[in-house]
């Protein structure tokens, strides 16, 4: 599916994305994609400022609207506070990415309810809490679609990650019932599911546990942003205009 920059460079035009997560990592790449096909980019992150408002000033620099807030996407009041905002200064919101996510592994015995909870808060409840928020707006101009990214460990489970898997399990849950209740309002609502992708995170881990990964991998090799970040843009564009309520693995055939 990979374009070049004339190709892409007007696929999102006129549209206006709110990415949650957007400071470093899939979110990030997604911002910049989506940036280079011309939509305009509102984005949460919770991490330092000076990273994000780098990010602000590259996207803007660049040609197109973009404005960071700092959200805790788990937090409804503040969530929906966000989007009024979004709104009222980009006038619309055409897609959702709800890509806000943290782990906390560890074993199901050993793990605290703390760590259950500020998991599937930021992973599960988030994607409730924005999608909820923005719902009126796109049922309003009756287009819209959302993107929630879940992940491969949602659909086959792992060992140490039962929240994480929880969770996502959950979003893979929450996309197909969102896509029943409003496709008769013109809104789509699909999921990523990511298998071993490269980011910050994975490169603390490592090689040997890399490689044993990798091995396991039909292509042989882990996925990068770029490889989710495609799958989005298609999810975004209306290049998927008949597409609702799936699941697209982007996993290197892991779980083939």
């Amino acid at each position: 599916m990979s374009m070049d920059f004339n190709q892409a460079s007007d696929l999102l035009k006129g549209k206006v994305a709110l990415i949650t997560g957007a400071s470093q990592g899939i979110g990030k790449e997604i911002a910049y994609r989506y940036e280079r096909a011309g939509a305009d980019i509102a984005f949460t992150y919770i991490s330092s400022k000076d990273i994000t408002h780098e990010l602000e000033k590259e996207l803007t620099v660049r040609g197109v609207k973009c404005k960071g807030y700092r959200v805790d996407a788990s937090d409804h009041d503040a969530t929906h506070e966000m989007v009024a905002d979004v709104i009222k200064y980009f006038g619309r919101i055409d897609v959702l990415i709800n890509n806000a996510g943290i782990t906390d592994d560890g074993l199901l015995l050993r793990m605290s309810e703390a760590s259950w909870d500020r998991v599937i808060g930021i992973n599960l409840k988030s994607c409730f809490n924005t999608t909820k928020a923005v719902l009126p707006h796109m049922c309003k101009q009756r287009s819209g679609s959302i993107i929630n990214m879940s992940s491969v460990v949602g659909i086959k489970g792992n060992a140490g990650q039962t929240n994480y898997s929880a969770s996502k399990a959950g979003v893979i849950g929450f996309t197909k019932s969102v896509a029943l209740e409003y496709g008769a309002r013109g809104i789509r609502c699909n999921a990523i599911a990511p298998g071993f992708i490269e980011t910050e995170m994975t490169a603390k881990l490592d090689p040997k546990v890399v490689k044993e990964w990798t091995d396991k991998i039909p292509l042989r090799r882990g996925g990068n942003t770029d490889d989710v970040a495609e799958a989005a843009m298609y999810f975004g564009s209306d290049l998927s205009g008949y597409v609702t309520g799936q699941v697209l693995q982007v996993d290197g055939g892991m779980l083939t």
